[in-house]
């Protein structure tokens, strides 16, 4: 009876972990994308998680919420939800600070990191100054993700999860300058 509960303990543990590396592994991630312009066409092997950070959310016709402060205006706006802990977020880190060159002067990029009880209130307190606070509720579990809104009307142009596919954010964030 013993080694039927390991055997079944053992079968377990390996089924999880692969999930949990299907969801770790950038390369298992690549197809699991989300924004508002594509979808993934590979079964998510997060998918039969709860409340996982390797989740996607769907943005279509998504909004933060209204404008978004007064000194964000003007500019198109990422949003990186990042923790230290994060997997998908070390991933994006190369592509994000290419990004941030890239686009210095010419986008405001805003991290809220959520990497523990301190830095999520102090999170908190700065998307509650740039009109972020119901985003950041709604989303603070997203880790590894990168939201592009317009900040005069709070509309999200694309929210991508653990892509670090430059030229996904360059073609949003170019459309956006143009206007």
């Amino acid at each position: 009876m013993k080694i039927k509960y390991l055997a079944s303990l053992a079968a377990i543990a390996l089924l999880s972990t692969g999930v949990f590396i299907a969801c770790a592994t950038p390369e298992a991630s690549k197809d699991n994308t989300a924004s508002t312009t594509t979808t993934a066409t590979k079964p998510d092997p997060c998918a039969a998680k709860k409340a996982d950070p390797c989740a996607a959310k769907s943005t279509s016709g998504a909004s933060i919420g209204g404008p978004l402060a007064q000194k964000l205006q003007g500019k198109p706006v990422v949003v990186d939800i990042y923790a230290s802990w994060c997997p998908a977020c070390q991933n994006i880190a190369p592509t994000v600070s290419e990004l941030k060159k890239e686009y210095d002067g010419k986008v405001e990029f805003v991290v809220l990191d959520v990497s523990d009880k301190t830095t999520t209130a102090a999170a908190e307190a700065t998307a509650q100054e740039l009109g972020l606070s119901k985003f950041l509720a709604e989303n603070k579990t997203q880790t590894g993700s990168l939201t592009i809104v317009d900040p005069a009307t709070g509309k999200i142009l694309a929210q991508y999860r653990n892509n670090a596919d430059k030229m996904a954010y360059t073609k949003v964030l170019d459309a956006a300058l143009t206007k």
